[in-house]
């Protein structure tokens, strides 16, 4: 691996997200061997989206030797199912998770469709809302996830 520069340390909301990240999984016994911990650091330095081929570029450039796209899908897989980072279907990418939720707490993804900023969050409002309509429909969600495509503040100021 290439030494660490400053374009390449972790920023510190990244180092916080990758520390949180590594907290909850060692308080689950969930292992995080290097090749998934390389794949959690690199979504948590990540300003936005991934998918799996960019990550494989990044990891890359970073160590002189390109992986498997096996070995990316596989440790995705493991992230995913652990809670430790987020697949966004309309982009088919991936990002660390940052928010801090619960397990069964609804997630809403505002993608700014000009920059790729992603902002994770979810409201009690929301959740509420959501559990009427379910409640109403006779149905019981396994996930609640949703995506929503616009403008961040800072593009908006640019138009």
């Amino acid at each position: 691996m290439r030494p660490e520069t400053p374009a390449t340390r972790p920023s510190p909301p990244a180092q916080k997200c990758a520390e949180e990240a590594t907290s909850k999984a060692a308080r689950a016994g969930v292992p995080l061997t290097p090749g998934r911990r390389r794949i959690l650091d690199l979504l948590a330095q990540e300003r936005k989206p991934l998918g799996a081929y960019q990550m494989i570029e990044k990891i890359g450039e970073a160590t002189g030797k390109r992986p498997a796209p096996i070995s990316i899908y596989r440790a995705l897989d493991f992230l995913l199912e652990n809670g430790l980072i987020h697949r966004l279907a309309s982009c088919n990418s991936y990002l660390a998770c940052r928010h801090g939720h619960g397990d069964k707490e609804p997630i809403v993804f505002l993608i700014c469709e000009k920059c790729g900023q992603v902002i994770e969050a979810s409201s009690a409002e929301l959740a509420e809302g959501l559990v009427t309509l379910a409640t109403r429909e006779h149905f019981q969600p396994r996930m609640q996830v949703m995506e929503i495509a616009g403008l961040c503040e800072a593009c908006c100021l640019q138009t």
